[in-house]
């Protein structure tokens, strides 16, 4: 396969960063059947009016760490109906916030739901696959993985 240098593969798992959410490190499924990009969150809650809307949520970054909770706030930018993959219609709230794959940093819509029961904490769908980006379904983890030192605060 011929390739350019600025060509960014990725595989079907990768480590990925929402940094205006604080979210420093998350493992997400690269999932180009899917759609739209959809992250783990729980205690949603929309509030203000208008352009003034925002919302509201914790994170859950690390699965294998439960105890560890990051609080999230982000202007609303929309409720959509969306079909999730097991056929059923779900509302999610949808938000726009910068996420960071390697060194590449860009915006994404993504929507909040909650993915307890699921290997990963986002889906990134085939809307936020940026041209000179190509998947590869057959690895995993090719980029470097992010460290989750930044979620531990001094006692």
């Amino acid at each position: 396969m011929v390739r350019d240098l600025k060509t960014l593969i990725l595989g079907r798992r990768e480590w990925v960063a929402l940094p205006e959410l604080g979210l420093s490190a998350v493992k997400a499924k690269v999932d180009t059947g899917a759609r739209t990009s959809a992250l783990h969150a729980e205690n949603i809650e929309i509030f203000g009016t208008g352009l003034g809307r925002r919302v509201r949520f914790v994170v859950h970054p690390l699965i294998e760490e439960t105890e560890l909770a990051v609080p999230c706030e982000a202007v609303l930018r929309d409720v959509r109906d969306v079909t999730c993959s097991n056929g059923e219609r779900e509302s999610r709230p949808v938000i726009v916030t910068r996420l960071r794959v390697g060194a590449r940093t860009w915006p994404i819509e993504i929507g909040l739901t909650n993915r307890d029961g699921l290997q990963h904490r986002m889906l990134l769908g085939r809307q936020a696959i940026q041209p000179g980006m190509l998947v590869d379904p057959t690895r995993s983890f090719l980029l470097p993985r992010l460290s989750a030192r930044l979620y531990r605060t001094p006692a």
